[in-house]
């Protein structure tokens, strides 16, 4: 038995995942001392997108909102693009495609030049995995592409359910 939904009831589930990566992501570097890598800072960003996505859509008629919820899909395989490269880089499979997760690149005669050339604050290298769980090897950028692709087919789902009354 199929339950109809409310577009606004996907939106809220939208903006609710959105805050959760982000939350987590937060709690990680702010709570736990953990410093993000170039490529954590990137898979931010998606997530963003998804909760300017989920306010925006609920405000729009009814056809722009759901097509304004059909643009979290691409929103989302970006997501899940972006931590299974971050996993990658992780196991080794291939280099960071970021300058930033390289060994900084100190330049100069002397060594004042040098130094001054160093970056003020060091950065955390992305073949560096971040685990959460003690005792479970599962890294961030992994739970990252799970959640993502849990967040991928609750939408869909939720977009399948939307009341057909809701579709014009």
């Amino acid at each position: 038995m199929k339950k109809n939904m409310r577009l606004s009831t996907v939106a809220f589930f939208v903006i609710l995942a959105g805050f959760a990566a982000l939350g987590v992501a937060w709690w990680t570097q702010h709570r736990l001392g953990i410093m993000p890598c170039e490529l954590c800072l990137w898979e931010r960003w998606p997530w963003r997108v998804l909760i300017v996505l989920g306010v925006v859509a609920p405000l729009l008629p009814t056809r722009m909102g759901r097509g304004t919820l059909w643009l979290c899909v691409p929103v989302l395989l970006v997501a899940e693009g972006l931590a299974i490269c971050h996993a990658g880089v992780e196991w080794k499979w291939w280099p960071s495609p970021f300058p930033a997760c390289h060994a900084a690149h100190v330049v100069g005669h002397t060594l004042a030049e040098r130094w001054a050339s160093m970056p003020l604050v060091p950065s955390k290298p992305c073949d560096a995995p971040t685990y959460l769980i003690p005792g479970l090897p599962v890294s961030m950028a992994v739970m990252g592409a799970v959640f993502a692709l849990l967040v991928l087919a609750g939408l869909c789902v939720g977009m399948g359910r939307i009341k057909k009354s809701n579709w014009i």
